[in-house]
């Protein structure tokens, strides 16, 4: 636990065993909670069940990816002369959505993944395997404060386009190229409303069917694609 807390991943959760009485189990949980650490008690068989190892009680999910902050990657990039694309996930919650958002992202050229610290997928092994090893190429940045985060990159000059069928403006028919946030939300409520209010453009993907929602994963691919047709036909 103590070589968990003192490496630079974050951990997800932690889980300790019901009733444990050991010997400093009393200044970790003081710890741990004095922390802010996300902590679950449970039985010994539930720990049993997640490793074969020798668990003392207690178990740690630690991020297999190391966290970066969004305002510091993004000056960066402006500093260096690049036009940042961004994208934005409100609030997607399933691991293997985000995994395959990821692995599309990191193909098209995405140059990191803004996500909100509580309401967001963790970042998993099963979420990596999802992305086929993309999670560990392309800067994923969790924020505390989303929509100021977001506030922030427009006061860089980096636009916010928010992906919704609440507008007619169809994306081909937009202006995606240059520095960009794409947002999307999640597929039960969409984008909040609030960061809707912020958006500096509204763009909806142009559909033929009697079917008037995507799977946000195939929403993002197709969002992520346009601008990068855009980009390639200036």
């Amino acid at each position: 636990m103590k070589e968990a807390v003192e490496s630079k991943r974050e951990i997800n959760k932690i889980l300790i065993q019901k009733g444990i009485s050991k010997e400093g189990f009393e200044e970790i949980r003081k710890f741990l909670t004095g922390n802010n650490y996300s902590v679950q008690y449970v039985p010994i068989q539930k720990l049993n069940q997640l490793t074969t190892g020798n668990h003392q009680g207690i178990v740690a999910y630690v991020s297999p990816i190391e966290y970066q902050t969004m305002e510091i990657l993004a000056e960066q990039w402006v500093e260096g002369g690049v036009k940042p694309f961004i994208l934005a996930l409100d609030r997607i919650t399933d691991v293997r959505n985000f995994g395959a958002i990821a692995r599309t992202a990191e193909c098209f050229g995405v140059n990191g993944i803004l996500i909100p610290t509580k309401g967001s997928a963790l970042v998993t092994a099963d979420a990596v395997k999802a992305s086929s090893g993309a999670l560990n190429r392309i800067a994923v940045c969790k924020s505390d404060q989303f929509k100021n985060t977001l506030f922030h990159l427009q006061q860089m000059g980096i636009r916010l386009a928010a992906v919704t069928e609440k507008t007619k403006v169809s994306m081909d028919g937009a202006n995606l190229k240059g520095a960009i946030v794409l947002l999307l939300g999640s597929e039960e409520d969409g984008i909040t409303q609030d960061l809707l209010n912020m958006a500096d453009l509204r763009v909806s993907i142009p559909m033929l069917g009697a079917t008037n929602s995507l799977n946000v994963g195939v929403a993002a691919g197709i969002a992520m694609f346009e601008k990068l047709r855009q980009e390639r036909h200036e």
